[in-house]
Order: C-alpha cells, then sequence, then structure tokens
C-alpha cells in the first residue's frame, strides 16, 4: 500500500506563499474601499455589511476550485476609544454612527486555503463632502506615535542579523547578538510613545499565523497586565500578525457594557445538546472554520434568532471563543494597526498592510529623540533586491521622524528600505 504524502503546509513553500498573498491582496483592497466609506454620519453596521460583501465577492474571483476560503476576519469599525474590533447586529437598537474627527480602526481580513491575512488601519473621520485637512494636536500626536511604533515593532520582529552584510565573521558576529526580550520591544516602544505624550495600549499582542490559525504557539505581549506574558521569538519561516496600539491616556482598558458579537471556533470539541446548538456550529465550521465571525453574518445568512442560544450554549462549553469588547479606561481615543508579514531569508515580507501614514499631513511639535530608536528605525525590513534602478528610494523613517521644519534643513537623503 503506497505512503500517504505528508502536505507541506509552511511558509517556505511556493504555493503557500502565494495563497497569502493574494488573501493579502483582497484584504488590502477592502480596506482602501471600506475606509472611504468611513465619513462622519455613516452607520458602522452598514460600513461591516458593505465590507463582508466585498471579501466575499473578491474570495469568489480566486482559487474557484478551493472550496477553503473566505473571511480571515469580518468587517469591524472600532470608534475612537475602543481598544477590541467593533462588529455590531444589524438588529442592535442603538446603530452608532461615526463622528466627525474620532480616531476610527478599520479591520478585516481574507484567507486563502486556510492561509489567512489580518490587516487594521486607524483613520481620522472626515465630515461628509470635506476634503482631508491637515491633522494638528493630540489627534496628529497619536497617529505619529502609532506610526512610528508600529515601524519600529516591524523592525523589532527581525532575526538579528539576518541582513547583515560584509565578511562571514562579521555576519556571524552580527547574528550572534540576542533577539531583544519582550521587556525590551515594551521598553523601547514605550519611548516612542512617550516622545509623543502617548501609552501603549496594554497587553496589546501579535501573534505567530498557522494554516487555519491566528493565535499560533508564540506571541508577544506588549505592556503586559498582571497575569499576562509573552512566549517565543521570531524566526525565520515563519509568519506574524503584528499589531500596535497606543492611547493619549494611561493605556488601561476596561470591559465595554456591550454585547459580545466577535467569535470564533475553539480546537475543542464537545457534543452540543441542542438541535439547534449543533445546527449553529455546524453553520460556523462550515463557513468560517476558526476564524473570526461576527454575529451579524449568521443574523444575516439565517434570519433566525435562534442562532444566537446555539452560540451562548457554543461559548458555555468552550467550543466557541467570545472575544468581549473593550475600550480606553478613560475613554481617551485609541490608534491601532495590524500587518501581517513573513519572515524570509531576506527580510521582512508583507503579507498585509495598512497605508503607510502621509506624516506630512500630521503636524506635531514633538519629535523622537532617542537615538537607539532612531538608528533602529533607519534599518531596512529587507534586502534591496535592485529590481529598478530608476524607482524612487524611500526615506528612512528616522528622518521622517523629524518635525517638517528640521527636514527642510536636512539635505537630500535616500535609503534601502523595504
Amino acid at each position: 500500500m503506497a505512503e500517504s504524502k505528508e502536505v507541506d503546509y509552511s511558509v517556505t513553500h511556493p504555493d503557500n506563499i502565494t495563497k497569502f498573498k493574494v488573501a493579502a491582496g483582497i484584504s488590502e483592497k477592502v480596506l482602501a474601499a471600506v475606509t472611504k466609506l468611513c465619513v462622519a454620519g455613516e452607520k458602522i453596521v452598514t460600513i461591516c455589511q458593505k465590507g463582508d460583501k466585498l471579501i466575499e465577492e473578491e474570495v469568489a474571483k480566486v482559487y474557484r476550485t478551493t472550496k477553503l476560503k473566505g473571511f480571515a476576519h469580518p468587517t469591524t469599525v472600532s470608534p475612537s476609544s475602543y481598544v477590541t474590533p467593533y462588529t455590531p447586529l444589524s438588529t442592535d437598537a442603538e446603530a452608532l454612527e461615526l463622528q466627525p474627527g474620532e480616531a476610527v480602526k478599520v479591520q478585516l481580513g481574507a484567507q486563502i486555503d486556510g492561509f489567512g491575512s489580518i490587516v487594521c488601519d486607524t483613520i481620522i473621520v472626515q465630515p461628509k463632502d470635506s476634503s482631508e485637512d491637515t491633522v494638528t494636536g493630540r489627534t496628529a500626536d497619536l497617529m505619529l506615535a502609532t506610526y512610528y511604533a508600529n515601524e519600529l515593532m516591524l523592525r523589532l520582529m527581525m532575526p538579528p542579523g539576518l541582513l547583515a552584510g560584509g565578511s562571514d565573521e562579521e555576519k556571524a558576529k552580527a547574528a550572534a547578538v540576542k533577539p531583544p526580550t519582550q521587556s525590551k520591544i515594551t521598553s523601547l516602544l514605550d519611548k516612542v510613545a512617550k516622545s509623543y505624550e502617548c501609552n501603549l495600549v496594554e497587553s496589546t499582542t501579535s501573534w505567530l499565523f498557522e494554516r487555519n490559525e491566528i493565535e499560533g504557539k508564540k506571541k508577544i505581549v506588549v505592556a503586559p497586565a498582571e497575569g499576562t506574558k509573552g512566549d517565543g521569538i521570531p524566526e525565520i519561516g515563519e509568519v506574524w500578525g503584528v499589531e500596535t496600539g497606543l492611547s493619549l491616556s494611561s493605556g488601561k482598558v476596561k470591559n465595554l457594557d456591550q454585547r459580545a458579537t466577535l467569535h470564533r471556533r475553539t480546537a475543542n470539541t464537545y457534543i452540543l445538546k441542542s438541535q439547534n446548538a449543533r445546527k449553529t456550529l455546524s453553520s460556523i465550521q462550515t463557513k468560517f472554520g476558526t476564524f473570526p465571525f461576527s454575529m451579524r453574518q449568521l443574523e444575516e445568512e439565517g434570519g433566525d434568532v435562534k442562532y444566537k442560544a446555539g452560540v451562548l450554549d457554543g461559548v458555555r462549553q468552550g467550543v466557541l471563543r467570545q472575544y468581549d469588547p473593550s475600550g480606553d479606561k478613560e475613554g481617551a481615543p485609541v490608534a491601532r494597526l495590524l500587518t501581517t508579514f513573513a519572515i524570509t531569508k531576506n527580510g521582512i515580507t508583507k503579507l498585509g498592510t495598512p497605508p503607510a501614514l502621509d506624516v506630512s499631513k500630521f503636524k506635531s511639535d514633538k519629535k523622537i529623540t532617542d537615538e537607539e530608536i532612531l538608528k533602529i528605525l533607519e534599518q531596512p525590513l529587507a534586502r534591496n533586491k535592485g529590481k529598478s534602478k530608476n524607482k524612487k528610494k524611500k526615506k528612512p523613517a528616522k528622518k521622517a521622524a523629524k518635525p517638517k521644519e528640521e527636514e527642510e534643513e536636512d539635505s537630500e537623503e535616500d535609503s534601502d528600505d523595504e
């Protein structure tokens, strides 16, 4: 009898990385479309519904023979002080509307054959029929701090010496440097936050991504609350979902007095007693697998309120996980970014990323002055492959961290960035 060949689901397999990239393309495309919908006066539930429809439409266009594809994360639109993704039900009596000037977090994701790409961006809501204006004051501080903290975080995820050049001895010396501990990562990020008089959101967690799993065996916890800690360091051949969260207040978090609507299937097995609960769980397993889903999606699909009892039973027996809504303890604005990327021998390969912040539109009288941080921000995320000599090179993140008046005084610099 012929032995069955084990399927390679690692990121090193070219087919798998392609699936990640296809999912990333969909996630980024839908994110761009959804952010355009986020204008003052729009209902959050309506935006989420449109975003989910776009994900379904885009996923249907690719890998037509692949049954396992769809959502890596439903569309969520979180108001200013919210920390966790927010996805209301269409039947909720209180339909929240976006307010002008608030910092809104948009998070969503697609998956192909279990390889998921999740992205999150923070945008400032514009009034209807209004062109984008320059952002100033504390909102600008928050956005700039979050952007540079995220840029720093991505570079701290790089295994030491990965992009080192020079002789074999110099490369070996660079690779021998110990990776930063999780407490060191928190310390460095906190310096960026404090530069803009902001604070890290407690227990912001980045996870190792695997096939059908967005909360893998490793995690990095920034500013851990009491009783929480990370485990493991990033390595070549891994895919991570890296999150950065900052607040204009203390960064402490509290549970919100709202129904939990975001859930996901766990690895636990239990035969639910009621027929309705078993039917609900089967529907969840078929459409979402082990990826997060919104109760709104079940509501719209079945139109039967009985699904709520089925979800509740699933949570009670541990076969479903419930994500409790949380927000800033003082109700202050919070900004979040989430990037999916792979660590390869050539550095960081982004597999789903929010668009780079146009720092020229955010004016702050604050800046990063710590030399250690500025040096890290200058480092590229990947090797320069020299594909195009005419392609304009990106400036290092360090230079962008300076106020505009200082930029104008500096001479023009080039950088081999990602």
